[in-house]
């Protein structure tokens, strides 16, 4: 089965073919980038506004420092105030002296032991003189104890630098938010537009390369197949550009940045939870094995389902002639569940992973508490450094936790890019010399000379094949099934292409023509009629620049246009899928009316009487007599009675000429066409 070799995970060099579709779109693809950068960043921003607020305006504690002190010098100037002999300094700038340092400095009473609310310097001083606040040039420190005894009113003046800070931050807050959402949405917009061209690009090359195909490629692939390809495969290389290649990069991205930020917010703790992270690098490793050995034997199962439904279903009625229900049923039911089974695993595999990265989610953030309850008691990080902590954990745990869903995307993504490039990679193309058109006037005359021609090697169908039909004229070609009649269609309009020997039209072997001038010049009514589910002026001229005069002349020529003329819309009439709405012979008369109307040289008629009725096929008759003229026609029937005006029949048996000649010299010679005759007359 063609999905057994199909199904794998990734696959570097069909990623590479795929990605090669976003050429065009180069520009798009670059804004798309940009909105997620933004986006991400905006994510990782948040976290860090959230903690500012907290740190420098909600909880803006400072600790008394003997100035005798030597700090770093990425202690900003800014977060230093003066006061007296003392430098009045923030808890969060304190965390950056070692551990060691802080422990020692405290212990020598270099750093107070108190904390001060420090704000500028009121008018009226003597409500915080009576706190105990130090007073200073341009602030005031007034220890937090006695800060919280003030009224409130002063509480909040005192306080409005952090109040407008704090007001600040919550419009920055809001504005990084707004940009996440704006950015995001162009990204997920950007991308819907991609991979929807890509999409559209990607079913029309399939489409143009599946039309250009040989008749022996698309003999042996089923039309189901080349459906799917051009359907349901095509969309899941939509759902990797839409769902999965962004949505990885911005997962990466945002990993690699939490991580950062991490690392840039507080290293000790970074680096505590950075231990936490490798179970969840072992954990996806591990159910990336796991589930592509379950979605394989999902999708065989599912494939394995799908073709027995379609036989049995299309074999329905052979099914009830034999009896056969409850043994179909069973076979079914054992299909049934194996497809249960293995659906139960792929969900075993799914229900087991989310699970287990939660419970890492939560390990991390114990973590994260612990170590960071433990650092926030000592002074190495403030508070609202380990709500960041915190809230980046989380952060970091969200796309792993969509990672089950992206895995099966790409899963599904590798295979349908598969199925479409080998598609793709399959050239069987009949050779067209389309640009060595000589322009010139054809009257018509056919010539086989010497052709030998077989579907499959080492099984000819026509062998040594040569006769001539004048322009104009009309040859019968009769002979037993199996005896190579319509292959001389498919030769002579170049559906396949002779293996030795030549067709010639006019003395131009047919391989020398453009295949658009060929196919101009010789027309074929087929013996399976194929109308579209259209208007029957469009299935006429299938979009064609041919007259409304034309068309009616057409109809008329193969008394086609009173039935026409009968139905709801006439013309306009809208036939069903397969042509349904109307007869076998109307669906014959419509097919010859087609070819009329494109008036060919050559008119080829292959079984065109073969399942109509007498009188549909006396109309036929009457008709043929004013299409043939002027035109040179190969007619293919098992039905003598319907070339018996032929100007010369030729009879094949086993794909070789054996007798040629008038209806009524055959006959005299009592070879293979008497026979045939007399069979199919004995009954008279």
């Amino acid at each position: 089965m063609e999905d057994e070799k199909v199904i794998k995970g990734y696959d570097p060099l069909i990623m590479k073919r795929l990605l090669a579709f976003l050429r065009p779109y180069k520009l798009i693809t670059a804004l798309a980038l940009a909105a997620l950068l933004v986006a991400t960043v905006g994510e990782l921003l948040l976290p860090v506004v959230l903690q500012r607020a907290l740190d420098h305006h909600v909880l803006n504690r400072r600790r008394a420092v003997d100035s005798s002190i030597e700090l770093p010098g990425d202690l900003a100037a800014e977060q230093q105030i003066l006061i007296g002999d003392e430098l009045f300094i923030t808890e969060s700038a304190l965390t950056t002296l070692s551990r060691a340092d802080r422990r020692a400095y405290e212990e020598s009473g270099l750093i107070r032991e108190f904390q001060y609310i420090v704000v500028p310097r009121p008018t009226d001083v003597s409500a915080v003189r009576e706190a105990g606040a130090l007073l200073g040039e341009t602030h005031v420190a007034i220890p937090l104890q006695s800060f919280s005894d003030l009224p409130l009113s002063m509480r909040l003046e005192l306080r409005s630098e952090d109040i407008a800070g704090l007001r600040r931050s919550g419009l920055l807050f809001l504005a990084v938010l707004t940009a996440v959402l704006v950015f995001g949405f162009l990204q997920v917009y950007t991308m819907a537009v991609i991979g929807q061209r890509v999409m559209m690009d990607l079913r029309l090359q399939l489409f143009d390369h599946t039309m250009h195909q040989s008749s022996a490629y698309l003999s042996r692939n089923p039309v189901g197949r080349i459906v799917t390809r051009l359907t349901n495969d095509v969309e899941t290389v939509n759902e990797l550009f839409t769902s999965v290649l962004m949505e990885l990069v911005k997962d990466i991205a945002l990993m690699l940045g939490v991580i950062i930020t991490l690392f840039a917010l507080n290293r000790q703790l970074g680096f505590v939870t950075l231990l936490t992270l490798p179970p969840v690098v072992v954990l996806t490793e591990f159910f990336r094995h796991r589930a592509r050995d379950a979605f394989r034997s999902v999708r065989l199962r599912v494939s394995a389902m799908n073709t027995f439904l379609s036989e049995h279903i299309s074999g329905m009625s052979v099914v009830q002639l034999f009896a056969r229900e409850q043994a179909v049923t069973k076979t079914f039911t054992k299909s049934n569940d194996k497809l249960l089974s293995a659906n139960l695993g792929e969900m075993y595999v799914f229900a087991t992973f989310r699970p287990l990265i939660e419970f890492l989610a939560a390990t991390s953030t114990a973590v994260v508490i612990y170590f960071g309850a433990g650092f926030l008691l000592d002074g190495a990080i403030t508070l609202g450094v380990l709500i960041a902590f915190l809230n980046l954990v989380r952060l970091f745990y969200q796309p792993v936790r969509n990672i089950s869903e992206k895995f099966n995307l790409l899963q599904s993504a590798m295979a349908g890019g598969e199925r479409v490039f080998h598609l793709l990679d399959e050239r069987e193309r009949i050779k067209d010399h389309s640009s060595v058109s000589q322009q010139q006037e054809f009257s018509g005359e056919i010539e086989f000379r010497n052709v030998d021609f077989s579907y499959i090697p080492g099984e000819p169908v026509l062998r040594n094949l040569s006769f001539t039909v004048p322009a104009g004229q009309t040859a019968a070609v009769v002979g037993f099934t199996g005896a190579g009649k319509t292959t001389i269609v498919n030769l002579l309009t170049r559906l396949w292409d002779v293996e030795s020997g030549a067709i010639l039209v006019d003395g131009q072997d047919i391989r020398t023509m453009p295949l658009s001038e060929l196919r101009g010049l010789i027309q074929p009514i087929q013996q399976d009629v194929f109308l579209f589910n259209d208007t029957i002026r469009n299935n006429l001229t299938l979009g064609a620049p041919v007259s409304e005069e034309r068309v009616i002349a057409a109809a008329e020529a193969v008394q086609a246009h009173t039935f026409i003329e009968a139905l709801p819309s006439g013309y306009d009439t809208v036939l069903a899928e397969s042509a349904v709405n109307i007869s076998t012979g109307q669906r014959q008369l419509l097919s010859l009316a087609r070819v009329v109307a494109h008036d060919p040289k050559i008119l080829i008629l292959d079984e065109a009487t073969a399942n109509i009725d007498t009188q549909t096929e006396q109309l036929i008759q009457q008709a043929m007599k004013t299409v043939m003229q002027g035109r040179t026609s190969i007619v293919i029937a098992h039905r003598l009675s319907t070339i018996r005006t032929a100007d010369t029949i030729l009879v094949l048996s086993a794909g070789e000429l054996l007798e040629q000649g008038r209806h009524e010299e055959l006959l005299a010679q009592g070879g293979l066409y008497a026979s045939l005759h007399d069979l199919q007359y004995l009954d008279a």
